[in-house]
């Protein structure tokens, strides 16, 4: 024998405020159902504008190894005539 006993069935679920805004929400729902639109959970895509243009730069043509230490001998070249007359102190900073 069982001693269960014949409770009633609990309403399971949000309460109901007449009012509120999840009411009207719920109603704008039913309305848009009613008139046949469909209805997606969740947060709607964001439409990306089509019309945006990307400019990228050409690659530049890469320098060999003996060019890039010409360059690096260039700029570190300074021409200095001998002269053994010049002395230390006659020499000016360029």
């Amino acid at each position: 024998m069982s001693n269960k006993t014949n409770t009633p069935a609990v309403k399971r679920g949000r309460p109901v405020v007449n009012g509120s805004k999840r009411q009207a929400v719920l109603a704008m729902r039913e309305a848009k159902r009613a008139q046949g639109i469909e209805i997606k959970r969740g947060r709607p895509k964001m439409v990306k504008d089509e019309t945006i243009e990307v400019v990228a730069k050409a690659p530049k043509a890469k320098l060999s190894k003996a060019d890039k230490q010409a360059r690096l001998v260039k700029k570190d070249m300074v021409v200095v005539d001998f002269n053994p007359e010049v002395t230390h102190e006659s020499l000016q900073v360029l």
